[in-house]
């Protein structure tokens, strides 16, 4: 098979991408919040506005779940408690969300888990600038969806496989062989980020070499169901709720492969970006901006609250999100990842219905990842900054393993900051920044141990520019 040649595509991606925005049907009708809620205005501010160097802010959401920690930073009045007169701006997809901050447009945003650490490690396919994060918004909460062929063609769930990659990789190899090249197509939000590294990795882990059987494209979250549907790509990976939409019962277009957190369980999904410039210009700003969004996500964690949020994101001015067929519950696509009662879908009239609160996580942890003191979802491991430029390496994003890694990891993820933060606010933090990730929470049973990053990959036998073991169909 042919080598896709990655810059040559980079180059290509951005007229791929606005030819099958022109064929997807957007979400008509939105716009973002315009005014406080009675609620929001309710709320007395415990900091001056006029104590704060720049009070009126612009912050930028994508129309994904993970918007709810925002939209409710907004109604509940957050924003106002501490100073804060913010005016949200709805992202059209997470590459306007990162540039918006980059190019001054925007004074905080969401971004992709590793859009920070490779704007600082000049990766192909980043966005170079120095952006910072000192929390994460949330952890899971996204998933990677395979269209009706792929099911028809015997790939189903992971949790049908019970581990067993060898089988498949056999499934999924044999699949993408049955294609003509030009259809070999695997979509996700950004380039050089998370998703891109999951999907990838995945391939990897089970034998596929996915420089060589099939191309990863970039589609804005909302336009993903509709590309399946005319057959612009055979899957994708994205936050939800747009995972859900494509299931039976719903679209009825394809079946939720795996979710994020069979890959890496407990990995980073979004981060709060800011330039580094805001954070040295705006300290007292800045402190305001992440108490607001840590009191968002802890209400957002809290299971008596997850039903009010999952209703409250469906409207217009954040996902859109609604079923159009009348009564039918308007949370149906939000509610599944945001309560946690997900379901994975697929065409046998089998139930795939999994019960667990942590199925997006915004603040608390389950036991498994709570077991160190102080941790919770906000609070940023620099060793997890780690893992991710171990993958702009593997896949040839930059030519070798940095050389300062930790010191760019410092510099981009702002955990002594947010620890301040968190103090002040009296949340108890972890006193380490790095951490091994554990065997059992990775799809494939490799721990990492952020000490040794060029030994664990160097223990790839799949990366670019190695000679490839491929399982054969």
């Amino acid at each position: 098979m042919t080598t896709f040649n990655r810059r040559k595509f980079l180059h290509q991606m951005g007229a791929s991408a606005a030819g099958f925005a022109l064929s997807s049907c957007a979400i008509k009708g939105v716009t973002a919040p315009q005014g406080l809620s009675q609620a929001a205005l309710a709320v007395e501010p415990v900091v001056d506005p006029s104590t704060l160097e720049k009070p009126n802010l612009t912050i930028g959401f994508v129309p994904v779940n993970d918007c709810a920690p925002f939209a409710i930073a907004y109604e509940k009045g957050f924003f106002r408690k501490y100073g804060l007169n913010v005016t949200l701006s709805r992202e059209a997809s997470w590459a306007n969300s990162r540039d918006g901050i980059i190019f001054g447009r925007l004074d905080a945003s969401p971004v992709v888990s590793g859009a920070v650490t490779n704007a600082r490690i000049g990766a192909e396919g980043a966005r170079h600038a120095p952006l910072c994060a000192a929390m994460t918004i949330h952890r899971h909460g996204n998933a990677m969806t395979m269209n009706k062929a792929m099911w028809n063609y015997g790939l189903r769930p992971w949790q049908d496989y019970k581990g067993d990659l060898e089988a498949f990789g056999r499934d999924f190899r044999g699949y993408f062989d049955s294609l003509p090249s030009e259809q070999r197509i695997w979509a996700v939000v950004l380039s050089s980020a998370i998703y891109e590294y999951f999907v990838r990795y995945l391939s990897a882990a089970a034998g596929v070499n996915s420089a060589d059987e099939f191309r990863v494209i970039i589609i804005p979250p909302p336009q993903m169901v509709n590309n399946v549907r005319i057959g612009a790509m055979q899957a994708y990976m994205v936050a939800e709720p747009w995972n859900t939409r494509a299931i039976t019962g719903n679209e009825g277009v394809g079946f939720t492969f795996a979710q994020g957190k069979e890959l890496w369980y407990g990995h980073p999904d979004r981060l709060l970006g800011v330039m580094e410039s805001f954070i040295e210009e705006n300290p007292k700003t800045y402190r305001s901006l992440v108490k607001a969004m840590i009191e968002a996500c802890q209400y957002c964690s809290d299971p008596k609250n997850r039903a009010e949020v999952a209703q409250y994101i469906t409207s217009p001015s954040f996902t859109g999100a609604k079923p159009r067929k009348p009564g039918v519950p308007i949370d149906k696509f939000t509610r599944p990842a945001i309560v946690g009662e997900y379901d994975y879908g697929g065409f046998d009239n089998q139930k795939r219905k999994a019960d667990d609160p942590y199925t997006t996580i915004f603040f608390d942890l389950p036991d498994k990842l709570a077991e160190i003191p102080g941790n919770h979802s906000t609070f940023l491991w620099q060793s997890q900054s780690i893992w991710l430029m171990t993958q702009a390496t593997r896949w040839g994003q930059i030519k070798e393993f940095p050389k300062d890694a930790e010191q760019k990891a410092r510099k981009a993820w702002r955990t002594e900051l947010y620890r301040e933060i968190a103090q002040e606010m009296g949340i108890e933090c972890p006193k380490d920044d790095y951490k091994v990730e554990p065997a059992e929470l990775f799809i494939d049973n490799k721990a990492f141990d952020p000490s040794d990053p060029v030994g664990y990959l160097n223990s790839f036998e799949i990366q670019a520019n190695r000679p490839q073991r491929l399982y054969l169909s």
